[in-house]
């Protein structure tokens, strides 16, 4: 694929808001994780609670779309000057030549599950005030940042689970190739809600202590929420070290709705076609962000299939031991992260992980370090076999 320019880009988790609060999280080896203490939830689990979400304000005219992933949105897109570029873009380009691709798994869940607790006690209906089309609804918040910047181009929502705002770069992608946007807001947003706390409880995926990736005793995920965000430009006259997608890669290999391919096959194949569509080989590789979920299957899964394509040359590390799993946003969240371990030239840490499982044959960085990356592979795979792979790069 031709190149395309990340011009601006910003990332809110449980590290803080903005990319000078992930920054120094990174450098420093520090988690936002903490124990579950969300809404109602009674789980002896660990989240990654965004601070601060519930006291942002919609514009009164978007008040239709209030719940607490939007309010996140706007949080996440209001942060690091990130609204005021989509801005100038809109001005340069013209409001329909600018695209909005957007990645979530649960959307405005929680606002279904409150309006739960007020429904009529005779008929049972759901309060007049709950609207599920611009709160619950996956395109929610794809339809209120097109709304928010006045914007006219082509919007999507993607919703296949943990790779959802991975994929975004990849459809981005190809409409600016096809040439309908000159410009695309991608990213994802996910919020915590008590359908995926007690879901994931249920499928004996949380872990009761800070998640572990690729650690012998690692026995589940600890659930996060965040919102990351990317302006994608063709590149004109980029600076050396600005960072550059070069690359997307997907597969579904279907194996099982909740467990990867035990061989990793589907992680494999989309690790393969990124690395095509970048036009480099395994040895280009200089830093993988994995998946990294901390579950045992997920990455005996993946290090098997990190092993098969890279052998133990590329250090690798899963950073959601520091976030939280942000499900649907992690694809975002996780290419900021591999944007700023090329341009500060540091490795990431794998915060929660103590050692690496020897049953996995890779080179493993449990605490970060310096290091020159010129390219950066990061992985998204989701529920069913849906999967993602990202290539970056610095410009020389």
């Amino acid at each position: 694929m031709t190149p395309l320019l990340l011009s601006h880009y910003t990332a809110t988790t449980c590290l803080g808001r903005g990319l000078d609060a992930m920054r120094a999280a990174l450098r420093s080896g520090g988690s936002g994780l903490a124990p579950c203490a969300f809404e109602t939830v009674r789980l002896d689990t660990w989240v990654g609670e965004v601070a601060g979400v519930d006291a942002i304000h919609l514009p009164e005219a978007l008040a239709r779309y209030n719940c607490r992933n939007n309010r996140l949105t706007l949080m996440g897109l209001e942060t690091d000057g990130f609204a005021e570029r989509v801005r100038l873009a809109s001005e340069r380009y013209g409001r329909d030549r600018v695209g909005v691709f957007l990645g979530t798994s649960t959307a405005g869940i929680l606002q279904t599950e409150l309006a739960y607790r007020r429904r009529d006690p005779a008929s049972g209906a759901l309060p007049a005030d709950f609207n599920y089309r611009t709160t619950h609804n996956s395109f929610s918040l794809a339809e209120f940042t097109r709304a928010y910047f006045g914007l006219e181009g082509i919007t999507m929502a993607i919703s296949t689970a943990c790779s959802s705002s991975a994929k975004v770069f990849a459809a981005a992608a190809r409409q600016l190739a096809l040439g309908t946007i000159d410009a695309a807001i991608v990213g994802g947003v996910d919020t915590l809600c008590l359908t995926t706390l007690y879901g994931f409880s249920s499928l004996e995926l949380t872990s009761a202590q800070p998640c572990r990736p690729y650690d012998p005793a690692r026995n589940g995920i600890s659930v996060g929420e965040g919102a990351a965000f990317a302006l994608l430009e063709r590149p004109a006259g980029i600076l050396p070290g600005a960072v550059l997608l070069l690359g997307t890669g997907e597969s579904s290999d279907a194996y099982h709705m909740s467990s990867p391919h035990p061989d990793g096959l589907g992680a494999r194949l989309a690790m393969s076609a990124a690395l095509r569509s970048a036009g480099l080989s395994a040895a280009d590789i200089d830093y993988i962000n994995l998946h990294g979920t901390a579950t045992p299957a997920n990455d005996a899964a993946e290090g098997k299939a990190i092993a098969g394509l890279f052998g133990e040359r590329v250090p690798c590390s899963s950073t959601k031991g520091a976030t939280g799993h942000t499900l649907g946003a992690a694809g975002a969240v996780e290419a900021v992260i591999c944007a700023l371990a090329l341009t500060d030239k540091r490795l990431p840490g794998s915060p929660g992980t103590i050692s690496l499982d020897p049953a996995i044959p890779i080179q493993y960085v449990l605490s970060n370090r310096p290091a020159t990356i010129r390219h950066a592979l990061s992985n998204s795979f989701g529920f069913g076999g849906s999967n993602c792979s990202l290539v970056f790069g610095a410009a020389a």
